[in-house]
């Protein structure tokens, strides 16, 4: 299971490893200061408790404040927390903190944008595996933050039959073969291309059908061959602009792997005052 504790502090020791050369040189071992996370830009918020206990790994008594709450939409220029503790502190742990918040709340963001999108529409939308290696659970708990719903975790929690699967058995085979194999399986889903292999896998009464890079008009008809036999998930080159085409199909879900592996980092930086 994923321990954020150790992500955290293996993002510490990939930083400062054996110490931060220029503060221990410049800065008082004594000195005080207070950092300010202040929103250069419109986003959403996600990762703020992360950023507290950054710094409460290098110092035990540092005092964070959150200003917002997770999933807030900030404005530019408005103060998200702020982080009270020795000088060299502050200095040490800005570039984790701020890496963190800024990547997870870029995926917020962008989370937040899609789901506005699909308001008052049965669908839903999903992250995929397409994250920073090491990093999953974070970037996912930051699509949750947006708006947005977990796939599966990994390749342990879920089947899901791709199209390389599919070069070794028939869809209706493979989806056998998956139940024979994990019958406590909470959910078995498989991806298909065309029609005919949707009409195979409907015969082995798979839980989701994954509907891969298939054009508008070919997801009407599947919509209308499934006819509620399955939950229907749209894949493949979905982007904000192709959203208004996807919400009045009737799917239950549309994945993007674009929330996580291209989510760009909102622009946040720290605004460091001496406290003496």
């Amino acid at each position: 299971m994923f321990d954020v504790e150790e992500a955290l502090r293996r993002a510490l020791r990939e930083d400062i490893g054996a110490g931060d050369l220029t503060s221990e040189a410049v800065v008082p071992a004594d000195a005080r200061a207070r950092g300010e996370f202040v929103a250069k830009e419109d986003g959403v918020v996600a990762g703020l408790p992360f950023a507290g206990r950054v710094f409460a790994l290098l110092e035990p008594d540092a005092g964070f404040e959150q200003c917002v709450s997770e999933g807030a939409p900030v404005a530019r220029g408005e103060v998200m927390a702020r982080v009270t503790a020795g000088a060299r502190t502050v200095l040490s742990g800005e570039r984790t903190a701020l890496n963190l918040v800024q990547r997870l709340s870029g995926i917020a963001t962008a989370t937040a944008k899609v789901v506005a999108l699909l308001e008052g529409s049965q669908t839903r939308v999903l992250d995929t595996r397409k994250t920073t290696p090491g990093l999953r659970a974070l970037e996912k708990y930051a699509v949750r933050v947006g708006g947005g719903t977990n796939h599966r975790s990994g390749l342990y929690d879920a089947v899901l039959i791709k199209n390389n699967h599919l070069k070794f058995a028939a869809p209706s085979e493979a989806i056998r073969r998956a139940r024979a194999h994990a019958p406590a399986t909470a959910s078995v889903e498989i991806e298909v291309e065309t029609l005919e292999q949707l009409e195979d896998a409907l015969s082995a009464s798979p839980d989701i059908v994954m509907l891969d890079n298939m054009s508008v008009e070919m997801m009407r008809r599947a919509v209308e061959i499934v006819h509620k036999r399955a939950r229907i998930e749209v894949s493949g080159n979905v982007t904000a602009e192709t959203i208004p085409q996807l919400r009045d199909l009737g799917v239950d879900y549309v994945s993007m792997g674009a929330l996580t592996h291209s989510a760009r980092a909102l622009d946040i930086s720290l605004r460091v005052t001496f406290l003496g």
